[in-house]
């Protein structure tokens, strides 16, 4: 009973600091996408938009990169519909905010063995809270709608028959927007920050967990942390490679744009089509993504069009160095867990914890890298009225293939890297019971 008292003061004397650490974790997390996404959106020439709209823009961007939801539409007269759709994780934008959340949740954990399940759940609760008020915020700013003048939309004002009477249904202007879905965009923005909060303390070896919870650490952690260490590796390597490209190639800032609005999405694709993995997508119209002119190649044919080493190769063969980088990564993401095991575990143990960690991080690849956008006119809402208006693009995985691929890759890495892991003195593959002795 004296114990419980004990605790229940001690959480007490937490609280306000609680409040204040949750506090600076959402700010810092929400500061840093808004820069991010704000560079990002200017690099790409987006600060010119009429009406004052380049904050709205930057707004939706991070209601998008928390997984909110932000719906395009539009109208252009009486008779003309216009149709869009929009699913895209920005996630250079995502990383931006995860990184200092996820930190800002585990340093005042960072001296202590143990935490209660309640008081982690209180700290969650209170980053949560906060988070919610962010995420309402940002989706009644991500709010705009463009007015396009009809002329835009008909040609180059030639004033020809056909002209004329796409201009008189037209009508004076067409407007296209969007606007963020705010109760849609709290419910999935709390269950994307109930996903970094969880695997943060998945893959912190310092941060506490409940006492219930310490005997899964020596399987769960060591290989949590080599997959967070892989994507951050392969996120490295591509900042590096795009500003190779920046210097060699100019283009500073559209190279910059995919950077910092995109480049998880490709180079996590990169690593899974390294791996053997297909996806599948086409490029359609005067839209296109911020992608390599390889891939482009690729996707802009009539029909669905299938993605992976093979097809990508055809245009250039400097492809087949995917291949080499995804295995040096998955090979070093093993021998990583298998240093940060405890020594008295088995190879098979390692090939086992490696394949199911590297799955569920290629599913979380599939989820998040996938892409779907569709913008066109309609006539009474039947067919597309042309002149090049109208486009579609999609990138989506072949998910339970690749599934089945990146199991087999962990089952080869982990065996391989716990062979490696053998032959190190590991000193720290221990994991401290949960009295830090």
């Amino acid at each position: 009973m004296n114990v419980r008292a004990s605790n229940d003061r001690n959480s007490a004397t937490r609280a306000p600091h609680s409040w204040r650490d949750a506090l600076v974790a959402v700010l810092a997390g929400t500061l840093a996408m808004l820069v991010t996404a704000a560079l990002g959106l200017w690099a790409a020439g987006a600060a010119g938009l009429p009406g004052g709209a380049f904050p709205r823009v930057v707004a939706a961007v991070v209601v998008m990169a928390a997984g909110g939801s932000v719906g395009l539409a539009g109208d252009a007269g009486s008779l003309v519909g216009a149709q869009a759709g929009l699913s895209v994780l920005p996630l250079s934008v995502t990383l931006a905010g995860a990184l200092p959340i996820a930190y800002g949740f585990l340093r005042p954990l960072r001296h202590r063995a143990v935490a209660g399940g309640r008081e982690l759940a209180g700290r969650a609760g209170r980053v949560a809270l906060l988070w919610a008020v962010v995420l309402v915020v940002l989706s009644l700013l991500a709010r705009h709608t463009f007015t396009l003048p009809a002329e835009n939309l008909t040609g180059d004002g030639s004033g020809d028959g056909a002209g004329d009477a796409f201009g008189d249904v037209l009508g004076d202007s067409a407007r296209v927007g969007f606007r963020a879905d705010i109760p849609l965009t709290v419910v999935i923005g709390l269950v994307w920050l109930a996903g970094v909060l969880l695997l943060a303390l998945l893959v912190s070896r310092r941060a506490p967990l409940p006492p219930r919870l310490v005997r899964f650490q020596e399987t769960v952690r060591p290989a949590a942390s080599a997959m967070v260490a892989l994507l951050l590796a392969s996120v490295a390597l591509g900042v590096v490679a795009g500003l190779v490209v920046m210097v060699v190639r100019g283009h500073p800032t559209q190279t910059l744009a995919v950077i910092l609005l995109g480049l998880p999405n490709l180079v996590w694709l990169a690593f899974t089509l390294g791996l053997g993995a297909s996806w599948e997508g086409k490029v359609q119209g005067p839209f296109g993504l911020p992608m390599p002119q390889v891939l482009d190649s690729v996707l802009r044919t009539p029909d669905l069009s299938t993605v992976n080493l093979r097809t990508l190769a055809a245009q250039d063969g400097r492809v087949w160095w995917l291949l080499v980088v995804s295995a040096l990564l998955v090979l070093g993401a093993a021998f990583l867990m298998a240093i940060r095991s405890p020594a008295r575990m088995r190879p098979w143990q390692h090939a086992l914890h490696l394949a199911v960690a590297l799955t569920l991080t290629v599913l979380l690849i599939g989820l998040t890298a996938a892409v779907s956008a569709r913008y066109g006119l309609s006539l009474l809402g039947i067919g597309d009225l042309g002149g090049g208006l109208g486009g579609e693009l999609s990138l989506r995985p072949r998910l339970w293939t690749a599934l089945g691929i990146a199991f087999l890759w962990g089952l080869v890495a982990g065996f391989l890297g716990a062979l490696a892991a053998s032959r190190v003195h590991r000193r720290h593959g221990e994991v401290a019971p949960p009295d830090g002795t």
